[in-house]
C-alpha cells in the first residue's frame, strides 16, 4: 500500500509471553496546502487522496463550489533543501476570478474549539459563507437503511483491516449504495477527501446523500457536510453541543451513536421515516449513552 502504511516491529505479549512480530501502522504525515503558491495551512493526514483532501478543504472553508473553479492541482516539485519531492506539499491553482483565500489565515478558521472564537460566531461563519441550503433537501431515509451504513462503510475500510488505525467517511446515496469512501487518521481530513472528490468529479451540491463517519460528529465535521450540501449526518458515536447547534440552525439531520437498529436522532428528525417503526413516546426517556 506504499506510503499508506509502514511496517513496525513490535513486542508483542500474550498472557505475559513475549514475541516479537511485524506490525502494520497507518502512515501519518504532514501535508502543506498552498494556493497560487502560497502557503495556506497544513494538517497531518495519511497520504492518498492528496488532491482530494485539499479541494475538500477549500470547499469546506467557502473558497471552492465548482470544478471549474479549480485551474489545476500538483505536488510542489523541491520541497526539500536538495530539491527533492516529497509529495507533502500540493498547491491549487483557482481558476481566474476566483478569489484567494485571505492569507492571514490559517487552517481551521473558524471551524474548531481551539480556533479563539465563540459558538455564535462559529454558527455565523458558517452561515454566511455556504453556498447552498441544506434545509429543503427532499432526503428522506428509513431507520432500517441507515442501521445498515456502519457495516457497509466498515466492510469498505480496506487500510483499516491491516491497521486498525484509520477513521473513515463514506458518502452513501438515498437508496444506501456506497458512492464513495475515504480513509484518513484524521476524521476531518477523510470528509474533507469525500468532499474533494465530490468537487473534482463536478458533484456538488451533493443533494439527497448521507454522510456516514467512523467516529463521533464535531461540529467541524457538521461543518463539512453544510458547506458540501449534504443533508445527513450520521456517526457511530457522540454529536458536540456546538455540532448539534449548527446541524439545527443549518436544517440538516444528525444522527449520532448509529450501532445496529438504535440510533439518536438530534436534529431533522423529518426525514427519518419511522411511519412503520413501533412507538415508546410516552416511556420516560434513560440515560444518555456513553463510549
Amino acid at each position: 500500500m506504499g506510503r499508506v502504511t509502514v511496517p513496525r516491529r513490535v513486542l508483542r505479549l500474550r498472557g505475559g509471553v513475549p514475541s516479537h512480530r511485524p506490525d502494520t501502522l497507518a502512515a501519518e504525515e504532514p501535508m502543506e496546502i498552498r494556493v497560487g503558491g502560497r502557503p495556506l495551512t497544513v494538517t497531518m493526514r495519511t497520504p492518498g487522496g492528496d488532491f482530494d483532501l485539499a479541494a475538500g478543504f477549500l470547499v469546506s472553508e467557502g473558497v471552492l463550489h465548482r470544478a471549474d473553479e479549480v485551474a489545476g492541482i500538483r505536488y510542489c516539485a523541491g520541497a526539500t533543501a536538495d530539491g527533492g519531492n516529497t509529495y507533502n506539499v500540493v498547491d491549487v491553482a483557482l481558476a481566474p476570478g476566483v478569489a484567494a483565500p485571505d492569507a492571514s489565515l490559517e487552517r481551521n478558521f473558524y471551524t474548531t474549539s481551539s480556533c479563539g472564537l465563540c459558538g455564535k460566531a462559529s454558527l455565523d461563519a458558517v452561515r454566511t459563507t455556504a453556498a447552498w441550503t441544506v434545509a429543503e433537501d427532499r432526503l428522506r431515509v428509513s431507520p432500517h437503511l441507515l442501521s445498515a451504513l456502519p457495516d457497509r462503510l466498515r466492510a469498505a475500510q480496506k487500510v483499516f483491516d491491516s491497521t486498525g488505525g484509520l477513521h473513515a467517511a463514506g458518502l452513501f446515496d438515498a437508496d444506501g449504495r456506497l458512492l464513495c469512501l475515504r480513509e484518513d487518521v484524521g476524521r476531518h481530513n477523510a470528509v474533507d477527501k469525500v468532499v474533494g472528490h465530490a468537487l473534482r468529479e463536478g458533484l456538488l451540491p451533493l443533494r439527497e446523500t448521507v454522510l456516514m463517519v467512523s467516529g463521533r460528529a464535531s461540529f467541524e465535521l457538521v461543518q463539512k457536510a453544510v458547506m458540501a450540501g449534504i443533508p445527513l449526518l450520521a456517526a457511530v458515536s457522540a454529536p458536540s453541543s456546538l455540532a448539534v447547534d449548527l446541524a439545527e440552525e443549518s436544517g440538516l439531520t444528525l444522527v449520532g451513536f448509529l450501532r445496529g437498529d438504535s440510533m439518536n436522532v438530534y436534529t431533522g428528525a423529518d426525514r427519518i421515516d419511522t411511519a412503520d417503526q413501533p412507538g415508546d413516546t410516552d416511556r420516560a426517556p434513560g440515560p444518555a449513552r456513553t463510549v
